[in-house]
């Protein structure tokens, strides 16, 4: 019996080699096995008798041992073997497996729900990273890093408020605010100045050259 399953399975193989090869449409799964052994594992599925389906995967098996005959020689070989049988069935290969094969779940594990704040930002044009990095700086014991976050942050309200509206991009919105969102707990000189519009307009412009475009040479007219 197990010569006959031997025959067919390797005749099923040289009809399948001589079906010229087109595009399909069907993904293969384990692409290094190729699509006639996906064909096969396809056929075996359907397979009613349970004995039967069995000794055509024992085949198949063996099939795709021959196709990397260099890693014979590890202990897992012939487990990994089994793992991707299950896998190329789609898990709908009914067997009993001569080891405890990989699941469904473990191969497509459904991915870990990350936790989102429904918290909405106090004002939308700072967005709640700001808010984040304000709760870090008042939560700060260093007084002079906390007086140096302070600085930055107040340095980014100040260009986030230019390229939102640079009419209203002053000095005293920017220590209103900060001093809003902080509660009070962070310090802020009341004459203290940040980011001009001048300042942050040029800065804009020096990035934008930072790699500047060649001028086009002007044709000369023809006299």
């Amino acid at each position: 019996m197990i010569n006959k399953t031997y025959t067919f399975i390797d005749n099923k193989i040289k009809l399948m080699e001589n079906i010229p090869k087109y595009n399909s449409k069907q993904e293969l799964i384990l692409p290094e096995y190729g699509r006639n052994i996906q064909n096969l594992v396809k056929y075996a599925v359907t397979i009613e008798d349970k004995e039967e389906r069995t000794k055509c995967a024992n085949e198949i098996i063996r099939v795709m041992g021959t196709l990397f005959p260099y890693l014979r020689n590890r202990a897992d070989f012939k487990h990994k073997l089994w793992d991707h049988l299950a896998i190329l069935s789609d898990f709908k290969l009914d067997i009993d497996y001569p080891y405890e094969v990989v699941t469904k779940e473990n191969v497509n594990p459904k991915p870990v729900k990350v936790p989102y704040s429904d918290r909405k930002p106090r004002y939308k044009h700072y967005g709640k990273n700001i808010e984040n990095f304000i709760t870090a700086a008042t939560d700060m014991d260093d007084k002079e890093k906390r007086e140096r976050l302070t600085e930055l942050i107040c340095f980014y309200l100040k260009k986030s408020l230019i390229e939102r509206n640079k009419e209203s991009a002053s000095d005293k919105k920017v220590i209103d605010d900060i001093r809003l969102l902080s509660k009070n707990r962070l310090e802020v000189n009341d004459e203290a100045s940040f980011l001009s519009v001048e300042e942050f307009r040029k800065a804009k412009l020096q990035r934008g050259n930072v790699f500047p475009q060649k001028k086009k040479k002007k044709k000369k007219k023809k006299k």
